[in-house]
């Protein structure tokens, strides 16, 4: 017989999901994660009243990846993606510019662009026909003359845009809000050092194809994942069993390193110890390239070349030795020693679109490329042998939240909690040096409830956790 009692638990707190509508205020929320013991409640994984807030105060107001150059080259080129549950529109307008797109007719909020990805001279709604240039103008309707009376002023009904559009490194973003920061100060140094290792060694295209699939599953539990390398061992043993990647030599559980990024950006895993980096730059960069040319071991999968000195000018020298995950707040992974992408969608409370991209450098020899999007495709995704691994317990841990009694007991992320010091050396980055840990976990949540208690980007701004200082 299990034993339910716990520990300073109250009775109030194992109330019932909040009713739709019913929005947490904003002590609530405060009191759902505590940095102090590292502890989460679990209805922030449950809760439909949080989800509704985290798509008005987290993705409609954050800078969200849309896609990547490669996949728009040329005028009229376009690609579909979301910025929480709003589709958009992501296209190569007549100017060359890059557009954001609602992808809803003004007139009956149809959608306009039904294939994922293509080329187009003009959105055509297939409702009633209202036609859309590439930069959202309204330039046709179907009876303007006869049926409106020529009284419709087509300049007050093109397509809505988002507030923001800019790229880092051929990367697009986009936001919804005017007020929000550039992108350039949103990602800051630690989210610009993350999407740097994507390019630390040359220009790079996306693959064509996305795989997607949906998991039910918590969003947050998707992207807390992605810095557990706890996990790895225990979770993922089945592919090493199997033979398909060294479990152990891509660990290093006592050479790992967290670096804390503002708003909630973070990077977590593997760090290249001093010495060891120490005898690559020794290496030349001509000696590197030709290391890159055969990339590829067949008894571990892909290897990552050293990254040549270029690339410390995008990536500072804390950077340059660092082997982990970055996520770009709130929900774009970079994985894969920087091969493939990752965007955890919202679908509700209880599931998560998971789309997987594939991310190779252009001057990739062509035998090389063939092997690593095949081994891309067997590691995450939908036939992914680890993502496979993942997505079972994501949707058990998911499912639990659900229980009347199972959420009234708060999940442990208190590993390492007291002791690690913030370095302090002559580099800007925030991080800690240390063994696996959960440092990223409470720094993902500790700025998730800022965003969630914030009314607008000022108010964000002003009072957002600042980067750690001293023993974390």
């Amino acid at each position: 017989m299990c034993d339910f009692a716990h520990d300073g638990e109250r009775e109030d707190d194992m109330d019932l999901i909040h009713e739709a509508g019913a929005a947490p205020d904003k002590a609530d929320i405060r009191s759902y994660f505590d940095p102090a013991s590292g502890t989460l409640d679990r209805r922030v994984f449950a809760d439909e009243a949080v989800y509704k807030l985290e798509m008005q105060n987290i993705f409609a107001r954050a800078w969200n990846f849309m896609c990547h150059e490669s996949q728009i080259p040329n005028i009229g080129d376009y690609f579909i993606n979301y910025i929480g549950e709003d589709q958009v529109i992501v296209v190569r307008d007549k100017q060359g510019e890059v557009q954001v797109l609602l992808n809803t007719c003004r007139h009956r909020g149809n959608a306009l662009c039904r294939a994922e990805q293509g080329n187009a001279k003009s959105f055509v709604c297939s409702y009633h026909g209202w036609n859309y240039d590439l930069n959202g103008d309204l330039i046709g309707v179907p009876g303007l003359t006869s049926y409106y009376h020529k009284d419709l002023d087509k300049s007050k009904w093109g397509l809505a845009k988002a507030a923001q559009v800019d790229h880092f490194h051929g990367f697009y973003f986009a936001t919804l809000d005017p007020d929000a920061p550039s992108l350039h100060d949103y990602l800051g140094e630690v989210g610009r050092i993350g999407l740097g290792l994507l390019v630390a060694n040359g220009d790079v295209v996306i693959v064509d194809g996305v795989q997607k699939n949906v998991i039910d599953c918590n969003w947050k539990i998707a992207v807390d994942n992605l810095f557990d390398w706890y996990h790895v061992q225990y979770s993922h043993a089945s592919a090493g069993i199997a033979g398909f990647m060294d479990i152990a030599a891509i660990l290093h559980p006592n050479n790992q390193m967290v670096m804390f990024g503002e708003y909630g950006h973070a990077i977590s895993g593997p760090v290249i110890p001093l010495d060891k980096q120490a005898e690559i730059d020794a290496i030349s960069d001509e000696d590197k390239l030709k290391m890159a040319a055969d990339m590829f071991d067949n008894e571990r999968g892909p290897v990552p070349p050293p990254r040549v000195s270029f690339a410390k000018e995008l990536l500072g020298p804390v950077g340059m030795r660092c082997m982990g995950h970055p996520n770009i707040f709130p929900n774009l992974w970079v994985s894969t020693n920087g091969t493939q992408l990752s965007l955890r969608l919202p679908r509700g409370p209880f599931e998560t679109e998971i789309w997987w991209f594939t991310v190779l450098p252009k001057a990739m020899p062509e035998e090389i490329r063939k092997k690593q999007i095949l081994f891309n495709a067997h590691l995450f995704g939908p036939a992914g042998m680890l993502e496979q691994d993942d997505g079972e317990n994501w949707s058990q841990s998911t499912r639990a939240s659900r229980g009347v009694k199972a959420r009234s007991y708060r999940h442990n992320m208190s590993m390492g909690l007291g002791h690690d010091d913030v370095l302090t050396d002559n580099s800007t980055v925030s991080r800690v040096e240390t063994k696996i840990s959960e440092h990223a976990q409470r720094w993902l949540y500790r700025n998730w409830t800022d965003w969630l208690t914030a009314d607008s980007w000022a108010e964000l701004k002003a009072n957002h956790a600042p980067l750690p200082k001293g023993r974390v």
